[in-house]
C-alpha cells in the first residue's frame, strides 16, 4: 500500500468494527427487512416502503446493489426480487466479506434464533468475532436463578469474572433504561442487596425480568469497571424506548470524574447527535473513546459531515471505527463502505487542501480504521 494513492489506502485498510450485532441468518419477508431499516420505530411500520425512501435506502440501493449483481440504483422491487433469490445466509456473506473487516466485536445482548452469533458471524463473513458482553442481560438472568437476594452483590461479580476471561469488553444500556441523568455513584452494598430483593419480588410467574433499576445498573457499571476491559456506553440514536435527551453524554460527567473509573476505557458509542459532547469528552479525559458507528449507516449521503464533526476535539488515537449494524447484513457492508468514502472524501480533501500531509493521514486512518481498537481491546 506504500505506493498507492491515499483513495486506494483507505480502500484497502482492514477494519476493526468494535460494536456490531450478528446479521439475519433466517429467511424473512420483505416487511422484516423494511422494519429494519427505521432505527428509532421499534414497532412494525404501517408503511414499511417508506424506508426506501430515506438516506440508508438510498445508499443500500447505491452501494449494495452491485454486491448482488445489480446495476446501481436498482429499483426496490429489483433489490427485493434479487436479494430473495440469493437467500439470506448468502447475502450475509457476500456483504460482510465486502466490507473488508478482520475482526467483529459482537455484542450477545441481542441474540435471538433469526441472527447470527459469534460463531456464524466468523463462518460467513471469514473474519475473527470476540464477544462484548451486556451488563443488563447478566443481571436479568442471575436474578431468576439466585436463592437468595442478598448474595447478589457476590454472585454478580463472580459471573463477571468468569465472563472476563473470554470477552473482550463489557456494554451498557444505561441509555435506554434509564437515562443518564441520575446517581451514578457507586452504592452500598447493602442499597445492591435490597434493590435485588424488591426486583425478585415483583417478579411474575413467567416473566422476562428487564432491568430498569439505577441501583443494580449503577452497580453493575462499576463492578465492570473494577475489571478494566473496555465498557461500552450506548449514546445517543437508537430506538424511541429511550428518552434522547437523556442520553447526552455529558451527564456521564460525574461517573467519569470519578477516581475508580479513571482507568477503565469507557468507549461511547454512536453518539450522534452528541457526537460534538462526546469527542470533547475524549479531549478531557484520557480513558474516554468515540465511534460515530449507527447514525454514518442512517445518514447515507450526509455521513462525511458526521464522521469529520468526530475528527474535530477527539484526540485520533480515542476515534475508533465501528457499523452498529444489526439484522439485514447490508448494514455491515455499508457502515463499511460509507466510513471508507467519508474518510477519502473528507480526510482527502485536507491533504488537498495542505492541511494534513499524506504520512500524517496514513496513519491517522490506521489507527481508527483498526490500531485503536486492537490497542485498547487487547486483541492480538
Amino acid at each position: 500500500m506504500a505506493g498507492s494513492s491515499f483513495a486506494d489506502f483507505v480502500e484497502q485498510v482492514s477494519l476493526v468494527d468494535h460494536h456490531v450485532h450478528g446479521a439475519f441468518q433466517a429467511d424473512g419477508d420483505e416487511a422484516r427487512f423494511q422494519n429494519s431499516l427505521n432505527e428509532g420505530n421499534n414497532e412494525p411500520l404501517t408503511q414499511p416502503d417508506d424506508t426506501y425512501n430515506t438516506q440508508v435506502g438510498l445508499a443500500i440501493r447505491r452501494w449494495c446493489s452491485g454486491i448482488l449483481d445489480l446495476p446501481r440504483h436498482a429499483s426496490p422491487a429489483e433489490y427485493w426480487s434479487r436479494r430473495s433469490e440469493l437467500a439470506e445466509l448468502e447475502v450475509s456473506r457476500r456483504m460482510t466479506r465486502a466490507a473488508g473487516v478482520s475482526d467483529w466485536l459482537v455484542d450477545t445482548g441481542l441474540d435471538a434464533a433469526d441472527y447470527l452469533g459469534p460463531a456464524g458471524m466468523a463462518d460467513v463473513s471469514g473474519g475473527r468475532t470476540h464477544e462484548i458482553v451486556r451488563l443488563e442481560l447478566v443481571a436479568e438472568s442471575l436474578i431468576q436463578q439466585l436463592a437468595d437476594p442478598a448474595d447478589y452483590v457476590e454472585e454478580f461479580g463472580q459471573r463477571l469474572q468468569t465472563l472476563a476471561l473470554s470477552a473482550v469488553g463489557f456494554k451498557t444500556v444505561l441509555a435506554y433504561r434509564a437515562g443518564f441523568d441520575r446517581d451514578l455513584s457507586r452504592p452500598a452494598p447493602a442499597a445492591v442487596a435490597e434493590a435485588a430483593r424488591r426486583w425478585q419480588a415483583n417478579l411474575g410467574d413467567g416473566t422476562t425480568p428487564k432491568l430498569t433499576d439505577v441501583t443494580l445498573i449503577a452497580h453493575g457499571i462499576h463492578t465492570a469497571v473494577s475489571l478494566n476491559l473496555p465498557l461500552q456506553f450506548h449514546v445517543g440514536f437508537g430506538d424511541r424506548d429511550l428518552d434522547l435527551h437523556k442520553t447526552n453524554p455529558l451527564y456521564l460527567l460525574d461517573l467519569l470524574r470519578s477516581p475508580g473509573v479513571r482507568d477503565t476505557p469507557i468507549m461511547l458509542l454512536h453518539c450522534y447527535p452528541f457526537e460534538r459532547e462526546a469527542g470533547y469528552l475524549a479531549h478531557a479525559f484520557e480513558n474516554v473513546y468515540i465511534d460515530v458507528g449507527l447514525a454514518v449507516n442512517f445518514t447515507g449521503s450526509r455521513s462525511p459531515d458526521l464522521v469529520a464533526r468526530s475528527f474535530e476535539l477527539a484526540p485520533f488515537t480515542k476515534v475508533l471505527y465501528s457499523s452498529d449494524a444489526f439484522g439485514p447484513a447490508e448494514l455491515h457492508y455499508l457502515g463499511a463502505r460509507l466510513w471508507r468514502n467519508a474518510i477519502t472524501k473528507v480526510v482527502g480533501g485536507w491533504i488537498d487542501d495542505h492541511d494534513w500531509s499524506e504520512a500524517d493521514a496514513r496513519r491517522i486512518v490506521q489507527l481508527t480504521a483498526r490500531d485503536n481498537a486492537l490497542r485498547v481491546y487487547g486483541l492480538p
